[in-house]
Formats: structure tokens, C-alpha cells, sequence
């Protein structure tokens, strides 16, 4: 069964519950820490989380990079969900969301061991591999229309 998918307010309680995700999953593996600055950084963006037996188990970012480019950002998936299905659903979320609101692709930084996931669902690397928070990361984009 999947999650209910919602968009968020910053600073809501569901988007801080995310917050303590990415943390849980994205940064405090690789000794990092989210500071005020980067949070309140993300006050413009559109937040979503997948929501599960009234718990964020997912989340994402959507960041508006102009020209109808919108950036994914600070995709989350509680570990013990991951392979599950819930991240290719949260994406999917992500692709009606962003095409709804009239962006026509989507570009993303992914870590070098998410790139099969990302590339499944049809995005494609370009540019060289090139270092982010310490990790190996490619940029890719994918057209919606």
C-alpha cells in the first residue's frame, strides 16, 4: 500500500518531520549537519512528503531554477521503505506536481549509488562526476513533456 502524498508548508509539522528525515538519512551518515541558514534557505521551495499510517516516511524539494526548470532536491526515504516503491512514487508526485505547475524539466544532483534508481525512471546523467558533500554525484534532467 502506498503513502498519501502531500505539499507541505515550510516549517510545518509534517515538513519539519522530513527535515528530521533527510537528517536521519541524507546528512548524519556522512557526519553533516543542517544549519539555520540552509533550512530558512528553503522557505521559496515547494515541499512534499509521503505520508504513512501518520508518518513522513518520504520527502522532496522542489526548487524553481527559472526558464520552467525545476531542481529535485533532498529526496528522503525512511531506510527500512527503501526498495519498496515509495521513492519511484514519491518521483512520480514529484513529475505531476512540477508539470501542473507548468515546469517542463527537471534537473538533479544525485549521489553516484542513486543514479540507477533515477535513470529507471528516465532521466539521463550528463557532465562529469563531480564531488558534493564529500560524495561522488552526476547531474541529471529529465524532459516532462
Amino acid at each position: 500500500m502506498l503513502p498519501e502524498f502531500r505539499i507541505v508548508a515550510h516549517h510545518s509539522p509534517e515538513y519539519d518531520e522530513g527535515l528530521v528525515l533527510r537528517r536521519g538519512v541524507l546528512r548524519e551518515p556522512l557526519g553533516l549537519v543542517y544549519t539555520l541558514d540552509q533550512v530558512d534557505a528553503e522557505r521559496e521551495e515547494l515541499h512534499m512528503v509521503a505520508v504513512f499510517d501518520g508518518e513522513v516516511v518520504a520527502c522532496a524539494s522542489l526548487a524553481d531554477l527559472g526558464r520552467r526548470v525545476a531542481k529535485m532536491r533532498q529526496v528522503a526515504v525512511k531506510l527500512e521503505l527503501q526498495g519498496s516503491g515509495i521513492g519511484a512514487a514519491l518521483v512520480r508526485f514529484f513529475e505531476d506536481t512540477a508539470r501542473a505547475r507548468g515546469f517542463a524539466r527537471i534537473a538533479l544532483h544525485a549521489r553516484q549509488s542513486a543514479v540507477p534508481f533515477y535513470e529507471h525512471l528516465g532521466y539521463h546523467t550528463f557532465g562529469p562526476i563531480f564531488e558534493e558533500v564529500g560524495l561522488p554525484h552526476l547531474r541529471m534532467e529529465k524532459n516532462l513533456s
